[in-house]
């Protein structure tokens, strides 16, 4: 049986829960909790990633699997689920890296205020991260609207992932501010029932 290390309030790994959802594939992996970040890394599986990071997916034919771009590309691949279509490919992947920017720059933001001391603490580095999530936000409303549409592709989870961590940690901020086309795509994309099953709290 495959082994997920997980923290639920990851958006990386709750692109991999919603992936297994969505692919059929829950029963074949047991979930281990993994709490930590990169200055308590005690608690986190650095046998199987030694970069001290989550998710890391443990497979029984070869080396554990880590960065949720290539567990969630394993899983798709194993299910036969064309999460990744050839037809679009590059647009899936690159919407899906925009996607993985995007979460990278939300979870900076909160190690800034848990990771360090309050006197050595950056507001400006903080708000430099939230600029990049905002022109990453701008071009998918100007832009990528049209790779939202269709069948359930991996970009369309790792945004919904996204915009759900972005509510969950930094809902002050109102991203959806002058982007009504995200913001109706995300409140359609929110009821589906994995990413009900995988919110935040739940």
């Amino acid at each position: 049986m495959m082994q997920l290390y997980d923290n639920p309030a990851s958006p990386f790994c709750r692109k991999v829960r919603v992936a297994l959802i969505e692919t059929g594939q829950v029963d074949a992996v047991k979930i281990l909790p993994a709490v930590g970040h990169a200055l308590a890394t005690e608690q986190m599986p650095l046998a199987e990633n030694p970069l001290g990071k989550i998710p890391v997916l443990t497979r029984p034919e070869g080396p554990a699997l880590y960065d949720s771009r290539v567990i969630c590309r394993y899983l798709d691949a194993r299910a036969g689920a064309r999460l990744y279509p050839e037809s679009r490919i590059w647009e899936v992947l690159t919407l899906e890296a925009t996607a993985d920017g995007i979460m990278d720059a939300a979870v900076l933001m909160v190690y800034e205020t848990r990771c360090r001391p309050e006197g050595e603490r950056s507001p400006a580095w903080v708000d430099a991260q939230w600029g990049k999530i905002a022109r990453a936000l701008d071009t998918i409303e100007s832009r990528w609207m049209t790779q939202l549409a269709g069948p359930l592709t991996m970009a369309q989870i790792a945004l919904g992932c996204a915009l759900g961590y972005l509510d969950f940690r930094h809902g002050a901020r109102d991203w959806r501010a002058g982007r009504a086309g995200l913001a109706e795509w995300e409140a359609g994309f929110a009821r589906r029932p994995a990413m009900e099953q995988t919110a935040p709290g739940v």
